[in-house]
């Protein structure tokens, strides 16, 4: 016999299971954010703004520090790390090795934070005079890739140099000492060298390529809590939008985070682009580009489908 009493049962029962979308995803306790040197982060970390946009939700920021992209990545992969930023580069890599991360938010940036550069008093003056000559990079960074491109626009085979692949702290010493005859780099490392050692430039990114830097999550992250990624994106781009008319302020904050020559950061800050923006078809095919380019050199194991690993961000959502 139904009962006043199994209808009432039945439907808390019913009203349970139709919010219960609405609650299914649960809070981690903290968000670990990787960050390096270069970039955005370091200003953000200072700022306090991550941890004033969660904290409500009891959630704390935990930031963890790297010297470029590859590691970071490993360690998003391997589920240290939660978040983080990097250049093009990376994530092809990591992508190719089977890495669980997403792409999740694009900075399209000016092509001015990245360079080739060469003691001042080097013969090298252009990109042909690469030839036969030693030259330090991040292996898998955005500054690999800068190097590939600038030796194809040269007509410079890659088996016409002698790579030097070597961590940022190693490849300055290397570039001061005089072990490497140029060397493929971003921002701060480019701004420094430029200060203390007047290396000259021979060719930014945007002599070779268009280059983009990537917001990147972990799989898992991604999945349990795109609300998250999704508030972090949204944070990094409010961000992103002060810090283009606040110079000043973002170069001191970055330069008491990470204690780089606040002239150094000054210079690199002046010429950065930080507008956050979900990737959109031109992005993905430039990242298509240099996957594909990788493949055909032999860099990457397989041939990758960028948009396989794009999470859909729409702003405001």
């Amino acid at each position: 016999m139904i009962t006043r009493r199994h209808i009432f049962t039945a439907a808390l029962l019913l009203a349970t299971a139709v919010a219960a979308p609405v609650h299914a995803e649960d809070k981690p306790t903290e968000i670990r954010i990787g960050t390096q040197k270069g970039g955005f982060f370091p200003a953000v970390r200072q700022r306090q703004t991550l941890e004033n946009a969660f904290k409500p939700l009891g959630i704390e920021i935990k930031w963890i520090d790297f010297q470029f992209g590859p590691p970071l990545l490993e360690a998003i992969n391997v589920g240290s790390v939660d978040f983080g930023y990097v250049g093009d580069s990376p994530p092809i890599f990591a992508q190719a090795g089977n890495a669980k991360i997403r792409y999740v938010g694009a900075v399209k940036s000016d092509g001015t934070t990245q360079a080739i550069i060469v003691p001042k008093d080097s013969p090298i003056h252009s990109l042909a005079d690469l030839k036969g000559k030693r030259i330090a990079f991040a292996k898998g960074s955005s500054a690999h890739n800068l190097l590939v491109g600038a030796l194809e626009k040269a007509g410079v085979a890659w088996s016409d140099i002698t790579p030097a692949p070597l961590a940022p702290a190693d490849a300055t010493a290397a570039f001061v000492k005089g072990s490497v005859d140029a060397w493929s780099i971003w921002d701060p490392y480019l701004a420094l060298a430029e200060l203390k050692e007047q290396a000259r430039v021979i060719a930014f990114d945007k002599d070779v390529h268009k280059p983009n830097a990537f917001y990147i999550a972990g799989t898992d992250f991604v999945e349990k809590y795109p609300s998250l990624v999704a508030k972090l994106n949204a944070t990094f781009a409010s961000e992103g939008v002060w810090a283009d008319g606040h110079h000043a302020d973002v170069a001191k904050a970055q330069s008491e985070a990470t204690g780089v020559d606040i002239e150094a950061v000054k210079r690199f800050v002046d010429r950065s682009n930080y507008r956050v923006v979900p990737l959109d078809q031109d992005v993905i095919r430039s990242q298509q580009a240099i996957a594909d380019r990788f493949a055909k050199l032999g860099l990457i194991p397989k041939t990758v489908n960028v948009s396989d690993i794009v999470w859909k961000w729409t702003p405001g959502s």
